[in-house]
């Protein structure tokens, strides 16, 4: 296996082609039938196939990160290495501040501090859990005319190849969980929660709760408690817990579990995400992950990262 589907798997911490708007509607009116509510929302009269329609087609997640390009923050940074032994080999801490200038973003570094080989002898990563942290918010020399747009972006790899597949292929584990992803090895049919032949293997509730004081549907997805092994292996995703805004509709957060082992690779990821507000955008303020995978004829590698970013600017 290379080192560019290598890293696609380290990027399981998150859309492909929305398919007819007839289809889709139809397999919510499936999936809403398998759907649970908390007394609370029975009583309320949720329309549960147009809330199952909302939640798949959502991009108020993705556009939350497409709005980090357009705005400034700083950055607090945790990567770390642990060994097999769960003590840090490995780690990075540092504090980075982004800078909007003339339609431009530039990262300044503040403060960082390093340990063990976090760093190879050419500055280059030697962790894949660093490169995937650094592609998410660490930016090199200037980069300009970027918008938040996310309307009419398809991100379905096919007629692409190499890396811009697999850059497709990321962005659509990670700002979409739960949708199908053509082309990634023994795994790209099982991940998708939402089709009818992997639905019958998860619970799915809607309740009423509260986030950071506004008031929120929370969607959970988890698997069935009595779930037989062969089944087990028809799918990836363990859990996906989202908190949405009841009048936007916005993600305010989304906590998801995601294993597998296919002989040639394994892994087992947990990723949190938080937002908050800053004027009219809805950005990320925590995101953490924790992953442990192996790939054959590689170590295995068991990273975890923070980061908590604050100060945002116009």
């Amino acid at each position: 296996m290379n080192r560019k589907i290598i890293n696609t798997f380290l990027f399981l911490i998150i859309p492909f082609t929305l398919p007819a708007q007839e289809e889709d509607s139809l397999d919510a009116q499936r999936l809403s039938k398998m759907v649970n509510l908390s007394e609370v929302l029975v009583r309320s009269g949720l329309n549960v196939t147009r809330f199952i329609e909302q939640v798949k087609n959502d991009t108020t997640f993705y556009k939350a990160f497409r709005n980090l390009h357009i705005v400034g923050y700083n950055a607090w940074n945790d990567i770390r290495i642990r060994d097999k032994k769960g003590k840090i080999k490995a780690s990075l801490q540092s504090k980075t501040k982004q800078v909007r200038n003339n339609g431009c973003r530039t990262m300044e570094v503040l403060d960082q501090n390093t340990t063990g080989n976090f760093y190879g002898d050419d500055s280059s990563y030697n962790y894949y859990t660093a490169e995937l942290y650094a592609g998410l918010f660490f930016t090199k020399g200037t980069i300009c005319n970027e918008n938040n747009i996310v309307k009419g972006i398809d991100f379905n790899p096919k007629g692409t190849s190499g890396i811009e597949k697999k850059k497709q292929q990321l962005k659509m584990l990670f700002f979409n969980p739960g949708k199908k992803i053509p082309g990634i090895p023994f795994i790209g049919d099982k991940i998708g929660i939402f089709d009818p032949d992997k639905a019958q293997y998860y619970d799915f509730l809607v309740d009423y709760g509260d986030y950071e004081g506004q008031s929120c549907y929370i969607f959970s997805v988890k698997v069935k408690n009595d779930l037989r092994g062969g089944e087990r292996n028809k799918i990836v995703i363990d859990s996906m817990i989202t908190w949405f805004n009841v009048k936007t509709m916005e993600v305010m957060a989304r906590n998801y579990d995601m294993s597998y082992n296919a002989g040639v690779y394994d892994f087992d990821v947990h990723v949190e995400v938080q937002m908050t507000k800053f004027k009219n955008y809805l950005v990320p303020k925590i995101l953490r992950y924790i992953g442990n995978w192996d790939v054959v004829f590689k170590k295995r590698e068991r990273g975890f990262f923070t980061a908590t970013l604050f100060d945002f600017t116009d």
